[in-house]
């Protein structure tokens, strides 16, 4: 029997330990450049993996080369703080002896507090929509060759083709396949997906699709406000305020089917014609 997709992506975040603070991760099979969001759920890996106690609750991380599917992956974790509440951690994602990627990420104990958060968009449910393949299909378009780029299931609460040039996009996200009952797994599964849809976010009110652009990410940050479970849809809101220079700003919020806000995001991205 053939494997789920999401396992493509779980086999990715099965990280080999080969000292204290040193991972290796292998990025799967594919063609292209690597898709940024598999390099920073595994870097999320690495640095949880350094963790006593805690949950990650904010990372910050610039995508400095572009990575490849053809070798495997070197994760260095530096031990910034071990603090009573918070712990810092600094990875750096190592690819043929060049760092490729970069994170700080911080982690906290659970906290008594108070609470609030906007409503979720009215949106239709997933379950009578489009999906993304669906879409891109009927616009032309090809996604990079790799097996865990259709780890999740996407749809969209609309037509991109009637209604172009919007700086504001939907889209529902569920995994293709069944996650480990693991924290970690779910948490990194999280990051994975929240690399998704933001550069077309940017690129549409700019007159923009993305068959005209070379399309990469330049930093990503993300604030996870609730610890994340990816067992059902999830809904991916986000709008583009600003873009300039060959460079777009998306912002991002994650919702359970419930309208529970549970992350944010925010990246900026390279939106640049490709180069004759």
């Amino acid at each position: 029997m053939a494997d789920a997709p999401i396992d493509a992506l779980v086999r990715g975040l099965d990280l080999t330990q080969l000292d204290e603070n040193l991972f290796v991760g292998n990025p799967g099979e594919g063609m292209g450049r690597l898709f940024g969001g598999m390099v920073a759920a595994q870097s999320v890996m690495a640095a949880q993996l350094t963790v006593a106690e805690g949950h990650l609750h904010s990372l910050h991380a610039y995508f400095l080369r572009g990575g490849s599917y053809s070798d495997p992956i070197r994760f260095v974790v530096h031990r910034i703080r071990d603090g009573r509440t918070y712990t810092t951690r600094r990875v750096v994602a190592e690819q043929n002896g060049e760092a490729i990627f970069s994170m700080g990420t911080s982690f906290t104990r659970p906290e008594e507090g108070g609470e609030h958060q906007l409503d979720m968009p009215d949106v239709p449910p997933p379950e009578a929509l489009p999906t993304w393949q669906e879409v891109r299909a009927r616009q032309g378009m090809t996604m990079p060759v790799a097996a865990h780029v259709e780890a999740f299931e996407s749809r969209m609460p609309y037509d991109e083709d009637t209604e172009p040039g919007s700086a504001s996009r939907y889209v529902w996200l569920k995994p293709r396949g069944e996650l480990p009952d693991d924290p970690q797994v779910h948490l990194a599964a999280t990051v994975y997906a929240s690399d998704r849809t933001l550069a077309g976010t940017a690129a549409a009110p700019m007159g923009y699709t993305r068959t005209d652009l070379s399309v990469s990410s330049l930093d990503h940050a993300m604030w996870l406000h609730r610890k994340p479970r990816f067992d059902d849809w999830v809904l991916y809101a986000s709008e583009s305020p600003a873009g300039y220079a060959a460079r777009g700003l998306a912002f991002g919020a994650m919702y359970t089917r419930d309208g529970t806000r549970f992350a944010s995001v925010a990246q900026e991205g390279l939106l640049r014609r490709p180069r004759t």
